[in-house]
């Protein structure tokens, strides 16, 4: 049987087209340099600032409930994609090197504009 037909064999046919809200917009992958961001137009006429490069984070240490913005060094590991820690992209759940040792991204740096992690 083959995918996306009838029992009887006929096709599927799509009911509408996505609206312009409904299309994916485009990738931002946030690499490790200089920091560089970007504010778009969202949904309510509003404005969002998103970021396309980052050298600093915001890190929490979790013993001493402080937080301090350090430089990040390196993208040590990315558990979701391997490739990314290659290319040094910051992502959710990403493992970074910093001036105080390794920590974790716990934000989402290409939708908020910044860089949150806790230390490891």
């Amino acid at each position: 049987m083959a995918f996306g037909r009838k029992i009887s064999g006929g096709k599927y046919k799509k009911f509408k087209k996505k609206r312009l809200y409904e299309k994916k917009g485009q990738p931002r992958l946030v690499l490790l340099g200089e920091e560089k961001k970007r504010k778009i137009k969202i949904m309510g006429g509003k404005i969002k600032t998103v970021l396309l490069k980052a050298d600093k984070a915001n890190v929490m240490d979790t013993k001493t409930h402080k937080a301090k913005v350090v430089a990040i060094k390196n993208v040590v590991d990315v558990p979701s994609n391997r490739f990314l820690a290659r290319k040094n992209v910051l992502v959710k759940g990403a493992i970074i090197e910093t001036e105080l040792g390794k920590a974790k991204i716990t934000n989402r740096p290409s939708q908020e504009g910044s860089v949150q992690a806790i230390l490891i």
